[in-house]
């Protein structure tokens, strides 16, 4: 397939599409684009992210993907030639409990913007799908590995990069598939009770309150700082010599960390010794069914390709992210109003609402 551009000689007239740009990732995107002089239009139905998160200078809509008319229309009318997917319900552990509502805020809706899309000559496409598509294979997960999901949001992201790989050798255009570890800083939604591990710790501590392990805190994952995540993602929409590929991005193998010392680190940093008081120590409750015991991924294809580097420590993101909480304050949990399905394995902190 043809290799049409690459970052340094785009044409600044070039329309560029963000899903969910008023979230965490999207809208960081969103200002290096601007930043950079592109033309940005972003969508999000603001479920999980904020209107405080959308730069002004972009063209943003308000938009939810499982909408499929009003999708077509807008994607009729803006006509993007690149498209970031970063819209979705990331929520791996909660999807086994939900899976109508992952699968159609995942897979269905992005099929809803894909079509349109290639209707309309889409050039490339940069999809943001997730280490769970690797499953519980032995780590550190590289791309060439056959996905193995474990859980129901690991299914949907495998089977929105299969059907971008089928669709995109019959009907020609470029993409690229983005692979996060565990992203996490300022912006990111600390009233979601599901998921970001960093931003439900923290919450809690801005509330006053303890927070909670599943398990028993020997999880393994590597986690990357917002700052060292959004540069080579941008790329990955305009890099000459990316269509195809599947990348991860975050820290190697040697950044890993188990949840345990994730918590005695977030600890000492908002407290700012390394004590923390008695009553904070984490309270540990029964593992979520399904959970990937050792996720963590090899950044050599990123370095490779994208010259990837890391800058910040676990220990320095940290501090920078909780910086921003204590800034914006406590944010009260939103739990869904209803779960689809109910067993004795639902953690109870969702069951009860005690996060």
């Amino acid at each position: 397939m043809t290799q049409f551009f690459i970052l340094d000689n785009m044409n600044k007239k070039t329309k560029v599409l963000v899903t969910g740009s008023a979230g965490f990732m999207g809208s960081h995107l969103v200002d290096w684009l601007l930043d950079k002089n592109y033309a940005v239009f972003g969508v999000d139905d603001l479920s999980g992210g904020y209107m405080r998160n959308v730069n002004k200078k972009s063209k943003f809509t308000k938009l939810d993907l499982r909408n499929k008319k009003k999708v077509a229309a807008y994607i009729n009318k803006v006509k993007p030639d690149i498209i970031y997917h970063l819209a979705a319900d990331a929520t791996e552990g909660r999807s086994q409990f939900t899976p109508l509502e992952c699968t159609e805020r995942n897979y269905l809706a992005y099929l809803n913007l894909l079509i349109p899309a290639i209707k309309n000559r889409v050039r490339r496409i940069v999809i943001t799908s997730s280490m769970a598509v690797y499953g519980a294979q032995k780590p550190p997960f590289h791309e060439g590995l056959e996905p193995m999901p474990e859980d129901i949001y690991g299914i949907s992201k495998t089977a929105i990069e299969k059907a971008t790989n089928v669709l995109s050798s019959v009907h020609g255009f470029e993409y690229v598939i983005v692979r996060p570890h565990n992203v996490y800083g300022p912006r990111q939604n600390m009233a979601d009770p599901y998921r970001n591990v960093i931003g439900i710790f923290i919450n809690r501590l801005l509330g006053g309150k303890n927070f909670y392990i599943y398990g028993d805190g020997k999880q393994k994952r590597s986690f990357t700082y917002i700052d060292d995540f959004t540069t080579y993602l941008a790329k990955c929409g305009f890099q000459k010599n990316l269509n195809g590929e599947i990348i991860n991005i975050g820290p190697g193998k040697e950044t890993a960390v188990t949840l345990s010392k994730l918590a005695d680190t977030i600890l000492e940093v908002f407290f700012g010794r390394h004590d923390s008081p008695i009553r904070f120590k984490p309270t540990h409750l029964p593992s979520r069914p399904r959970e990937v015991k050792l996720a963590f991924c090899s950044s050599a294809k990123a370095e490779r390709l994208l010259k990837y580097k890391y800058k910040n420590s676990l220990e320095d993101g940290v501090k920078k992210m909780i910086s921003w909480a204590k800034e914006i304050g406590y944010q009260k949990p939103k739990y869904l109003r209803e779960i689809e399905l109910i067993s004795d394995d639902i953690p109870q902190t969702w069951e009860k609402k005690l996060i």
